[in-house]
């Protein structure tokens, strides 16, 4: 065996005997080393023991409080139950007494019931018995009043509800005549007062129109220029201002004579200017007369403007400021309506002040309350009604709108203001020299006034005085009492208001006069 082999069978004997003695070695250690995991795991099952029994001790005790705190609650619980089960019955036990108690007092009052409608029954047979007592009765009294009197049942009943009727009117006029003097002394004086202090406030100085105007010219040779040749001159003027030149002998004087203010005034102005130029032909009058014209409708807007400017009302639609001004060519029964219109608005401001009313618009509605007198011609209808529709066309206060549509009565007032303009028309209207009137027209309202008193039964004469204020009644004393004396006047009055027109207010009085007379012998 050579050296190389030798050498290696000695390294393998060598790791040969390394291995057994290393797996000597490691298993002693290995065995230590089981026996003391064996005795750590004993200690360790040992005190897993332990704490197992601890932690079931544990929870044993935790499920005994449990239970014992449910045992509580549900013996809480079945008491609470117990007491409600107990409350309902002690309310069922009381709701059964009341029943019962019910029950007992309407059987009570059932039997009541029952006595009473057998009691109800007897006092019916007996008040049944009693009334066919009193018809009997009733038929023979009847029978013997008709054979004392001498009239049948139906003439009786005439007669009483004749009676009836009369003390009724009787009554009624007597409680009319208590309303009226209360009345009367209530506001009597108090309606004067205002109505007084309004016309005292606004008097002024008035003059009645006429429908001629009269020029003064320098010499009667100026006659002859306004003729002209052959009379072309005042053919042409006559045509271009449409009214009438009266020239006569009058020394120094031409007539001017026309129905309308503002044509006779625009020809007054346009006589002046072309005597005082000197030229007076054709052309030069229709150039004189056109430009006259228009100067005049810009004065009847500032106549308009200063209307309103004297009542203080302001915001008015510029084309009724010129129908205002218009107003100054315009007269109502010989009276200047502007003059005329501006004295109703200062009446109805003065009332409407002392009433406690809105005194701009009482102003506004009486200044405008004849506007409808100046509006085109062509249009037909009351000069009211126009004036109601002028007004509302260019947005007036509805209060002014009706206020001048109802002053004639055309339509339903609907404010005071509306009675206070109508008031003060009649007031501008009616005092002494406001107006005037033909002769033939006075002459018919006093003989239409007389004849609707007239009418009336039981009247004798009938009187009309004072110019057509006032009109006495002559009645006959044996038909009329002293108090269908008083129904009558009403009666007069409202049929005068119904069928006439007239300015102001007119008196209706009832004389009842009854004479007797003996003779000594």
């Amino acid at each position: 065996m050579d050296s190389t082999t030798m050498g290696i069978v000695i390294i393998a004997g060598g790791a040969i005997v390394g291995f057994l003695i290393s797996f000597l070695v490691g298993k002693k250690s290995a065995a230590a080393a089981l026996a003391e995991a064996e005795a750590k795991a004993q200690a360790l099952v040992s005190e897993a023991g332990k704490e197992a029994n601890a932690l079931k001790k544990e929870k044993l005790l935790e499920a005994k409080e449990e239970i014992s705190r449910e045992k509580r609650k549900s013996e809480q619980e079945r008491d609470q139950r117990d007491a409600k089960v107990r409350q309902a019955e002690k309310d069922i036990k009381r709701r059964e007494e009341a029943v019962d108690e019910r029950f007992e007092t309407i059987s009570k009052k059932e039997k009541q019931l029952a006595q009473k409608e057998q009691e109800l029954t007897t006092k019916t047979s007996s008040i049944e018995k009693k009334v066919r007592q009193i018809d009997e009765l009733v038929t023979e009294q009847t029978s013997r009043l008709e054979r004392i009197t001498g009239m049948s049942k139906d003439d009786a009943k005439k007669f009483l509800m004749e009676n009836l009727v009369n003390d009724a009117k009787a009554e009624a006029a007597q409680m009319i005549k208590d309303v009226r003097d209360d009345a009367k002394v209530n506001a009597r004086k108090e309606a004067q007062r205002i109505v007084l202090m309004a016309i005292q406030r606004t008097a002024s100085d008035h003059c009645v129109e006429s429908t001629v105007s009269v020029v003064t010219i320098a010499n009667d040779e100026m006659k002859g220029r306004i003729i002209g040749k052959e009379g072309r001159n005042i053919r042409a003027f006559e045509a271009a201002t449409g009214i009438d030149l009266i020239i006569d002998d009058t020394p120094e004087a031409v007539v001017i004579s026309g129905f309308d203010a503002f044509r006779r005034e625009v020809a007054r102005v346009a006589l002046e200017r072309l005597m005082g130029d000197g030229r007076i032909h054709p052309a030069r009058i229709e150039e004189v007369v056109e430009k006259v014209t228009k100067e005049l409708e810009e004065e009847i807007i500032r106549v308009g403007e200063n209307a309103l400017m004297e009542l203080g009302i302001h915001n008015i639609h510029p084309e009724l400021v010129r129908h205002i001004g218009r107003m100054k060519y315009r007269s109502s029964y010989g009276q200047n309506l502007l003059q005329h219109s501006i004295e109703v608005g200062y009446l109805c401001g003065i009332m409407a002040n002392e009433l406690g009313l809105d005194v701009n618009m009482a102003k506004r509605a009486g200044l405008l309350h004849d506007i409808g007198k100046v509006v085109d011609r062509d249009l037909e209808g009351p000069h009211a009604l126009l004036g109601l529709e002028l007004t509302k066309k260019f947005k007036e206060h509805p209060l002014v709108v009706n206020a001048v549509g109802a002053h004639h009565d055309d339509i339903e007032m609907e404010s005071p203001i509306a009675v206070l303009v109508q008031s003060a028309d009649s007031i501008s209207g009616a005092r002494p020299g406001a107006r005037r009137e033909s002769l033939e027209n006075y002459v018919k309202r006093l003989q239409q006034l007389e004849e609707i008193a007239t009418s009336f039964d039981g009247v004798t004469k009938t009187f009309a005085i004072q110019a057509g204020r006032e009109v006495r009644v002559m009645i006959e004393p044996e038909r009329i009492d002293d108090l269908r004396a008083d129904q009558l006047a009403t009666d007069i009055a409202k049929r005068i208001e119904t069928e006439m027109e007239y300015p102001g207010q007119i008196r209706v009085t009832v004389i009842r006069e009854r004479r007797s007379s003996a003779i000594a012998k």
